[in-house]
């Protein structure tokens, strides 16, 4: 299990380095709250997070059904 967890991060990993254009939607989709001020950023992803929460739920469900 853990090795599987690994090949995915390096998947990830490798998605992000060569193709970025792959996951820019991450952080901008409606829901996402962003608060820019002089002082400071508040990103606070929560419909990005609803998404990936759902896909990785069906995902291991789909692995542990057996």
């Amino acid at each position: 299990m853990i090795m599987i967890l690994g090949l995915a991060l390096l998947l990830v990993g490798a998605a992000m380095t060569w193709a970025p254009w792959l996951l820019s939607w991450f952080g901008r989709l409606p829901g996402d709250i962003r608060i820019e001020r002089p002082s400071g950023t508040l990103f606070i992803p929560l419909m990005s997070m609803l998404v990936l929460s759902l896909a990785l739920t069906i995902i291991v469900n789909l692995f542990f059904r057996r």
